[in-house]
């Protein structure tokens, strides 16, 4: 059975629905709960913090690059859990303008889709009663969207909290929880959001300050009685064609961003991923057929990439008779060069020609499709992918022949095509800043 669930939502980002998503997995595990977490949207940074609070993998649901009949494979995840808790993107109604799989990646079509009631993080700073107005307003924005109650974020005082809730009672809201502006949960952020959960050396005790604060400061019960949800049945996974049979993935904090539900899908069709450090200066497994390398943080980590000898030549001697793909900051260290944000160049592994920059950032941000103009592991040419960009990088040269034909999510070109060179032994490189979510 899959069990009842909540969207964790807010009017935008900067409200605190991290804090109180962490804080309710792990007060609710502290419990002895399985509750099943979900990211919407195309995140990577949130799910890995999920997992660490909840002790199981998070998946990322997203409407726009996701049909309905994925959405419900990923959801199946949840059998046998008590409870699901799905953390939204940005603020519950924010999208883009045209529709992609099933919708425009609000979280809003989640809740929709899924009949999950959304409880809102409202930050009520600086206002009391006219903070009920912005709830009204979004509990009856969608009708297919219900509101389970609210959640008062960044309380002055007790009066400040009476006033507030004044305002909630006269609308008909729920207050399910009042959380003091002073909490003391606060997690480092950086360029791309959060500061990695693997970074994080005192990970257990922020998981364990957030659920105790939650756990004063929230109605646990009432919140979990609240949740609901219109699938029963756990659908079958939709199936992912992987990468390779024996994938060389490269893990560590330079190289981390890879999809849960991408992962899942190739061990479930039988792929073997084999691990390796770029960053410990380790090559990839020679008896692996293809080699991947995630986005990450390799600007963070470019001396140390550049002076990774074994690592370098490795990847050259793998690419020689078989596949290299690179996604986002992977593509980055298959170039020639990456500039640091102090200006100073840093060589990479020259598969490419690439040279990137962050010396003058500039974010590149949004759904984007794409059209093969050669094959990558996994996917043949002429195929269709969608997926996102997320970067601050500036391409400085970009030479090789183009991978693909990228639009955004109005269908419009953009410039950063990715790359493919291809080898006398048979082997191919290929790279983009683009993060394939799926098909389509």
């Amino acid at each position: 059975m899959i069990p009842p669930g909540l969207m964790i939502s807010a009017p935008s980002s900067g409200t605190g629905k991290t804090t109180l998503m962490l804080g309710l997995l792990a007060a609710f595990r502290a419990q002895g709960l399985k509750v099943q977490p979900f990211k919407s949207g195309p995140d990577y940074i949130d799910p890995a913090f999920h997992t660490a609070a909840s002790g199981l993998a998070s998946y990322n649901l997203d409407s726009w690059s996701m049909d309905r009949a994925v959405i419900d494979g990923l959801v199946g995840n949840a059998t046998g859990a008590d409870l699901i808790l799905a953390e939204g993107s940005m603020g519950l109604f924010d999208g883009v303008a045209v529709p992609g799989a099933c919708g425009n990646g609000a979280s809003a079509d989640i809740a929709a889709h899924m009949g999950w009631p959304v409880v809102l993080v409202l930050d009520v700073s600086g206002a009391a009663q006219s903070v009920a107005a912005t709830a009204r307003g979004f509990r009856d924005m969608r009708p297919d969207v219900t509101l389970a109650g609210v959640v008062l974020n960044r309380v002055a005082s007790p009066r400040h909290d009476t006033l507030v809730r004044a305002g909630m009672e006269q609308v008909g809201i729920r207050v399910l929880g009042s959380l003091p502006r002073q909490n003391g949960v606060e997690l480092p952020e950086r360029h791309l959001g959060l500061v990695q959960a693997g970074e994080q050396e005192n990970l257990p005790q922020i998981l364990a300050d957030a659920a105790a604060f939650i756990s004063e400061h929230v109605d646990l019960t009432a919140l979990r009685a609240a949740a609901a949800g219109t699938l029963s049945k756990a659908p079958p996974p939709a199936k992912i064609v992987p990468p390779g049979q024996r994938i060389a993935l490269a893990q560590d904090n330079a190289f981390a961003f890879v999809y849960p539900h991408l992962l899942a899908g190739w061990h479930a069709a039988g792929a073997e991923v084999m691990p390796f450090s770029p960053l410990a200066d380790e090559a990839p497994d020679s008896g692996a057929d293809v080699c991947w390398l995630p986005g990450g943080y390799p600007e963070l980590h470019a001396g140390k990439l550049a002076g990774a000898e074994r690592f370098r030549a490795g990847l050259i001697e793998f690419a020689q008779t078989r596949p290299v793909h690179g996604e986002c900051g992977g593509y980055m260290a298959m170039g020639a060069g990456l500039v640091d944000k102090d200006g100073i160049r840093h060589r990479m592994v020259g598969l490419l020609g690439l040279e990137t920059s962050f010396a003058k950032r500039k974010m590149h941000l949004g759904y984007r499709k794409a059209e093969l103009n050669a094959a990558i592991p996994g996917q043949t040419i002429r195929g269709r992918l969608r997926g996102h960009e997320f970067h601050y990088a500036t391409i400085l040269e970009e030479p090789d022949a183009p991978l693909a034909r990228i639009t955004d999510s109005n269908d419009l070109e953009v410039p950063e095509t990715g790359s493919v060179r291809r080898f006398e032994g048979g082997g191919v490189a290929t790279g983009t800043f683009f993060h394939m979510i799926g098909d389509g």
